[in-house]
């Protein structure tokens, strides 16, 4: 009896053993509302499809990046994050994300991820984020106009001098059409499509480690002569100058601009919104020719301990299949793995096909202190912008930006 109750416990422990080692589990995952219109449909058609399951929180932009740190010291953060690229090295350098080089050099297509966002989820040689979303900086034109004023409505500007040019016919034709537009009072906005001219001229904003700032240079100075002669000549609506971002997409959405750098995201949102605006996409080009691009997006990162790693890495395999890409694709983001880009727009408008090979071969300043030197109102970024393209004095702004650039670099901890 004794052996045969012993054996029969046995029993029970190996099948219980086998049941809980077949049960679901659930991760918890965090997106910023900038993806609010694709993450709830990837996490639907994961869930759908797999036993384990993923819990997801949408949190405001502003909010997100705050309530994570806070969480990540507190001990309550998610298992993961859909995270705003330019923040990965910062996370990284607070030690408080998940190690995941092995698992990222593993993936058969990692060669084939998004450069730029594989490069800023690095910090000292070690893989903290990996690709999950993404946008790029673009140039749009407005072909309406740009037929009216006697242009070739389906050939968008190659460099600066075509730029202005064709933004002068397009002004010509008088009343509220003007020929460009930016936002003037926007610093987020203008490292996203300002400084792609500069990079495709050869010059650059960061060295490539972040650790030098390299403002001072002929690249950055001929862009702001670019947007300073529009200003100058009244090809810029003069509400530009306090624009804060408020008119970033609008303003070009409205029909009386000729040509706007804006981003991958205007194509969805003038097809649905807007399908009266006939618009065309090109790349950001560099002075003389060539182009670049801001690759934007997030990264998707591990909070270091989670114990649910199993589950995420089994959520971000399934977004980065055909399935996956194309889910993404459709509502609103661009294809991350470079190899399966073409099948996972195959279906969509062919003008995202230009932005996903901008995005591809785009850039991504790189900084543990990125918030401090360029998105905050109050950095030396935001603080330049306004002055070197309205303002009288473009030598005192660029070196009083470049100073105080580099003290925020060399007094940033762990850089």
């Amino acid at each position: 009896m004794k052996t045969m109750l012993a054996k029969l416990a046995l029993a029970a422990a190996v099948i219980g053993g086998g049941l809980q080692a077949a049960s679901a589990e659930t991760a918890n995952i965090w997106v910023r509302a900038d993806g609010s219109n694709f993450m709830p449909r990837i996490v639907d058609a994961f869930n759908k499809a797999n036993k384990d399951q993923i819990k997801l929180d949408i949190i405001p932009n502003a909010e997100i990046i705050p309530k994570y740190g806070a969480a990540a010291a507190g001990g309550t953060a998610p298992d993961a994050l859909s995270l705003d690229l330019i923040y990965t090295p910062s996370f990284a350098a607070a030690g408080q994300l998940e190690d995941i080089t092995d698992w990222a050099k593993s993936l058969p297509y990692f060669s084939s991820l998004s450069p730029a966002h594989v490069k800023t989820g690095t910090y000292k040689d070690r893989i903290y984020g990996l690709p999950f979303s993404a946008d790029a900086s673009v140039l749009i034109w407005n072909k309406k106009l740009f037929k009216q004023a006697g242009l070739d409505p389906e050939k968008g500007p190659t460099n600066w001098a075509e730029i202005e040019a064709d933004a002068e016919k397009v002004n010509a034709l008088g009343g509220d059409i003007k020929g460009f537009y930016f936002s003037g009072n926007c610093g987020g906005c203008n490292i996203f499509t300002f400084t792609p001219l500069i990079w495709a001229s050869g010059g650059d904003i960061l060295s490539e480690d972040g650790s030098k700032a390299t403002l001072d240079s002929p690249q950055l100075r001929g862009a702001i002569d670019l947007y300073r002669s529009m200003v100058k000549k009244g090809l810029v609506p003069e509400g530009a100058q306090t624009d804060t971002g408020a008119n970033f997409f609008a303003a070009f959405a409205g029909g009386k601009i000729g040509i706007s750098p804006s981003g991958a995201f205007a194509i969805g949102a003038l097809n649905t919104q807007y399908p009266d605006v006939d618009y065309g996409i090109t790349f950001l080009p560099g002075k003389d020719g060539g182009w670049s691009s801001f690759a934007g997006g997030d990264n998707f990162v591990v909070t270091k301990g989670t114990k649910k790693i199993a589950v995420v890495k089994e959520f971000l395999d399934f977004a980065y299949s055909l399935e996956g890409q194309t889910i993404l694709a459709k509502y609103g983001s661009l294809p991350v793995r470079n190899d399966i880009a073409k099948d996972a727009l195959k279906d969509l408008d062919p003008r995202y096909q230009v932005a996903a090979e901008a995005m591809a071969k785009g850039k991504t300043p790189y900084s543990v202190v990125f918030n401090d030197l360029i998105n905050s109102a109050n950095g030396p970024w935001t603080q330049m912008i306004n002055e070197v393209f309205f303002g009288d004095d473009v030598d005192g702004a660029i070196k009083n930006a470049q100073d105080t650039m580099q003290s925020i670099i060399d007094q940033a901890p762990n850089k």
